[in-house]
């Protein structure tokens, strides 16, 4: 790290990400047509998801690359809602923003409303790496046990419930209905359908429900199983991949400032991971410093700009931190 003070350094990265943005943005004339890059992008993912569950349902391509398929398109659709988030899109446009909000929100199912996690983001940029971040630590930030963590990574709904009493204690205002209840429709019925597949199988190792069960059961079951494969697993691939990630490379507790709030990962161990979230691992540190900045914006100056941030303290690859519970450990 330089001489510099840590505000000097923030300051630094925070100029360096706003002139790569103006650079490109004069390069790019296309770029200011915003609202029209977010629509188009949202569109081309969501008739990729929808094209590739066509292909599956034909059988022409495998249920193992439409698992693969589907996650890559659902993971553009979470970029986009962690920018309609901080209203990069259709700001002025209720309707056009709300209808993004809600597209890619059933693009992905296992997560909250958009419209709740608003709130729940914009507070996590204001208490990252303290004990009040709820949205890092549901996804698994800050524990030191790996089976446990693993489970809250994979499953949402599981590590909402083991960390209720938990959370209550130490985050001001959390309420698990509150947490629960913001999933309501749409992650409702992921999880009704996902443990109704899970239940229905296990049931039928022991007892043939198979090949007992009414024939409107079973056409239920049907339709169930081949959502399990064009959406829900892919956002099991998805939302897993992204929680290891994030809850990865964000610090928790020891922070003192943003340069202490993320590390940046590059490394080839988590390229599967990052290949289902969108590269979060490399950018997301980027967000940190200039939140109103489009997804893909990042990801083009990501490049120059990761050069500055390690020059001006960032950290890159700290899996140390991961061995204590993410905390920063001061150099």
């Amino acid at each position: 790290m330089t001489t510099l003070s840590a505000k000097e350094n923030i300051q630094a990265i925070v100029k360096a990400i706003k002139a790569e943005e103006a650079k490109l943005r004069q390069k790019h004339p296309l770029l200011a047509h915003q609202n029209t890059i977010g629509m188009a992008i949202l569109l081309l993912s969501l008739s990729a998801l929808i094209g590739v569950g066509a292909l599956y349902y034909f059988a022409i391509i495998p249920a193992w690359l439409c698992i693969i398929l589907a996650a890559i398109a659902a993971s553009i659709s979470h970029e986009l809602e962690h920018d309609l988030i901080h209203k990069q899109y259709f700001s002025n446009q209720p309707f056009l923003h709300n209808f993004m909000m809600l597209t890619v929100w059933l693009m992905r199912p296992n997560t909250i409303s958009p419209w709740y996690r608003r709130k729940m983001h914009l507070h996590h940029h204001k208490v990252s790496g303290t004990e009040q971040d709820l949205e890092e630590r549901l996804v698994g930030n800050g524990i030191k046990k790996p089976l446990l963590r693993a489970l809250v990574i994979v499953d949402g709904l599981l590590g909402l419930l083991i960390n209720a009493k938990r959370f209550s204690k130490e985050i001001k205002g959390f309420s698990f209905f509150k947490v629960f209840n913001a999933g309501f429709p749409v992650t409702t019925a992921y999880f009704a359908i996902l443990y109704s597949v899970i239940v229905f199988h296990l049931v039928d190792l022991f007892t043939p429900l198979a090949a007992n069960s009414p024939a409107l059961l079973l056409d239920i079951m049907a339709v169930f199983e081949f959502l399990m494969v064009v959406l829900i697993v892919p956002n099991i691939v998805r939302s897993s991949s992204l929680n290891f990630v994030t809850s990865s490379m964000h610090y928790y507790g020891g922070v003192n400032n943003m340069l202490e709030q993320t590390h940046v990962i590059t490394s080839r161990l988590f390229a599967p991971f990052n290949l289902f979230c969108f590269n979060f691992g490399h950018t997301h540190t980027i967000h940190h410093f200039v939140p109103n900045q489009p997804f893909y914006l990042r990801q083009m100056i990501s490049k120059k700009v990761l050069e500055v941030m390690k020059k001006h303290g960032v950290r890159f690859n700290d899996f140390a931190s991961i061995k204590q519970a993410n905390r920063y450990q001061a150099s």
